[in-house]
């Protein structure tokens, strides 16, 4: 990964930029509404020294007039999925990393077919690996009924020979967006892990501990962000099915305000060479002034990012991280713990969540800057996944994500130093084993 300096040196002096829904702002709007923004959050610095770094590597505008709903867990992200579902009059547009034909897929499907009866455009983009165990079955039946199903990097002896390495490359973003219109995005597949009905043919091959119901976060967004989400999913199809991108105002809309906030919408693929959003992350990180806490799934942390954490922490900014006490990924869950004692040594808090299997990843910092998305904290995603995160700017937002992380923290333990220098042997050799796979996560 190159120098994070780099791209905070390349982009000194420039002052972001906004868009509305009638195109960019003047310069003069775009600095009150910063101001205003601001002002509303003094003890950040993120407005100052770190948009214009994301500006520059993100290749998407902040626009602003967006209404952005945050959704915990299946039991709220589903039930909104499905009811903008079935509002659809044009297209739905769905890309997911897991599909699978337990209850909840169904679910989908149901909704999915019948919205192609009614003559709504329905294409679904799944990985090879995230939806390897799901039944061919489930998928031909969606295909009869008109639904356009595409698999990502399908895993054959066929692709692998003709691929090579480029098989471990893998989309795993999580996005819906109907009608060009609503877009929700974050961690949540389509998958009956959320504690949402009876397993499929991928979840009874899971290990006891995985059975219970995942911890995940969802945002729903509304305005002119939509249509960069659009253009995300219409580009990846494109790719994949080597047909014309799709174009035209039934696609693009115009959009009108729907909310307060200022958004972002970073997406990521392993043809980027630099991923912007490990770039507008660590960037974040170095301009905290106050706060920063982070939620993650899978926390493997190259060097620039630990620097990051721990420089923060020393200079008495309140870095807290939950993560995991148990996953589904045993080395890359061990690689990561083998990073804590650094990390405990500079003051950073960390902390492991109990009883759920976390699989969120967010992030709030300086209580104005949230991300929310696809993308984890580890090599894959940094170097070989598709990933699609949303920044949102605004107070209020960063107000509803820390109050879930408060609630994330009162189910975890925290990882002191005392505690983890008395771990025992077995421990650290495992952590020591995973940690030399750590480049390899």
């Amino acid at each position: 990964m190159p120098p994070v300096d780099r791209f905070m040196i390349d982009a000194s002096g420039e002052a972001p930029s906004l868009s509305g829904p009638q195109g960019p702002l003047t310069r003069a709007r775009s600095e009150a509404i910063l101001d205003e923004l601001k002002r509303r959050a003094p003890g950040s610095g993120i407005i100052d020294r770190h948009l214009a770094v994301e500006e520059a590597v993100a290749g998407s505008p902040l626009s602003t007039g967006n209404q952005a709903t945050l959704l915990e867990d299946g039991k709220q992200a589903y039930p909104a999925m499905l009811a903008a579902i079935r509002s659809a009059r044009h297209s739905i547009h769905m890309a997911t990393y897991t599909f699978d034909d337990g209850k909840t897929g169904q679910m989908f499907a149901e909704a999915l077919a019948e919205r192609r009866r009614a003559g709504v455009e329905v294409r679904v983009l799944c990985d090879g690996v995230g939806s390897f165990d799901t039944s061919p079955e489930f998928f031909q039946r969606l295909k009869d009924q008109g639904v356009q199903v595409e698999q990502f990097n399908p895993v054959s002896p066929e692709e692998m020979l003709k691929k090579g390495p480029g098989i471990i490359e893998r989309d795993h973003r999580k996005l819906l967006v109907v009608d060009g219109r609503v877009a929700f995005l974050g961690g949540i597949n389509i998958s009956s892990v959320y504690g949402t009905g009876s397993s499929g043919s991928r979840d009874r091959h899971k290990a006891d501990f995985e059975k219970r119901p995942w911890r995940d976060t969802q945002v729903e967004l509304a305005g002119p962000v939509v249509a960069d989400l659009q253009r995300m999913f219409v580009e990846s199809w494109a790719r994949q099915t080597h047909e014309p991108a799709l174009e035209g105002p039934n696609y693009f809309p115009k959009l009108k305000p729907e909310g307060p906030y200022i958004v972002r919408a970073i997406t990521s693929t392993s043809k980027d060479g630099v991923n912007p959003l490990y770039v507008t992350l660590v960037s974040a990180i170095t301009a905290s002034e106050s706060q920063v806490h982070i939620t993650m799934a899978y926390f493997v942390p190259d060097p620039q990012l630990l620097t990051a954490l721990e420089d923060a922490a020393r200079r008495g900014v309140d870095v807290k991280i939950i993560l995991p006490e148990r996953t589904d990924g045993w080395v890359v869950f061990n690689a990561g713990r083998s990073f804590y004692e650094d990390l405990l040594e500079a003051g950073v808090r960390i902390y492991e969540r109990k009883a759920r299997v976390l699989h969120a990843k967010t992030a709030v910092i300086d209580g104005v800057w949230s991300t929310v998305g696809s993308s984890n904290l580890d090599w894959r995603s940094l170097y070989s996944n598709d990933e699609v995160n949303a920044i949102i700017l605004g107070t209020d937002f960063a107000d509803r994500m820390n109050a879930m992380f408060d609630h994330d923290l009162a189910d975890s333990v925290e990882i002191t130093r005392q505690k983890w220098s008395s771990r025992s042997i077995a421990d650290r050799l495992c952590e020591a084993y995973a940690r030399i796979w750590a480049y390899m996560l």
